[in-house]
């Protein structure tokens, strides 16, 4: 068969399109698989920062342990600058499942450290507001400095928490904080479960107004939650009833028994 030279030229254009769509795939992939290591690095630090947090309870240096986790808070946004970085120019939902699982668990640890500061919710405005990040001059490397200060620019970086990310967070925060409760009544603090009781019970009405018209994710949460709230509560009833007539070092191991109840019980259901 004898081709035409039209053909032989069809055939390179379409070759040369077919190859630029190969590399474009293989670039997308190549960041796709960048962005996953990122996320899970921002995971697991965060994961240490919350493990870090739980101390508190027990520590009397309170205050250098929210330093600490500051300082790891900052190691973490560093890792989502990086994110933020990888994304210029691109459209963030494209990737938003290969960073999702890292920023839902970063939510959550500075909503725990924000909780422990001052006993109240972090906004995702407030998240937002610390991931924004500029780069300094001093560490922009010229060859050739200009002398006149103001010619010189910025570069700033942002990445922005999701809402559905921010609920998830949140969600996953309640785990902590009945964590928290038996923590604190473990070492005769009986005033923190009530307190968290109320906090959590303002965190479930929220939720509750979402129901199931919100995302999957979300509603698959609110089951956990519920089990958090529950646990929380049964332990402050039991404070209330039985707290005179248990020792205050037998306390922790009461309220866990009657959360394995629960759970047994909700699987029963």
């Amino acid at each position: 068969m004898i081709q035409t030279p039209g053909l032989i030229s069809q055939q390179g254009s379409s070759t040369f399109l077919l190859r630029a769509f190969q590399l474009e795939l293989d670039t997308r992939h190549d960041k796709y698989e960048r962005l996953v290591k990122l996320s899970r690095d921002i995971t697991i630090e965060s994961k240490r920062t919350i493990f870090l947090l739980h101390r508190i309870t027990s520590d009397p240096n309170g205050e250098e342990i929210l330093n600490e986790s500051e300082a790891k808070l900052e190691a973490v946004r560093q890792k989502i600058k990086q994110v933020a970085q990888e994304l210029i120019g691109e459209d963030m939902y494209q990737f938003h499942r290969a960073i999702s699982p890292g920023l839902q668990e970063y939510v959550e640890a500075v909503s725990f450290q924000y909780f422990i500061k001052t006993r109240s919710l972090i906004s995702v405005k407030e998240i937002n507001k610390q991931l924004i990040f500029t780069m300094e001059d001093k560490e922009e490397e010229t060859n050739t400095p200009s002398s006149n200060p103001h010619d010189k620019q910025l570069c700033t970086w942002s990445l922005k928490v999701t809402p559905v990310d921010y609920l998830l967070g949140v969600a996953d925060l309640t785990g902590e904080l009945m964590r928290m409760c038996i923590n604190s009544v473990g070492n005769g603090d009986i005033d923190t479960p009530f307190e968290l009781s109320q906090f959590l019970r303002q965190i479930y009405d929220g939720f509750s107004y979402i129901g199931n018209t919100g995302p999957y994710e979300v509603s698959k949460k609110l089951y956990t939650l519920k089990q958090s709230l529950a646990k929380v509560e049964n332990a402050c009833y039991t404070l209330k009833v039985r707290g005179s007539e248990i020792p205050k070092h037998m306390l922790a191991d009461v309220f866990s028994t009657k959360a394995e109840m629960i759970d047994r019980e909700d699987g029963l259901s």
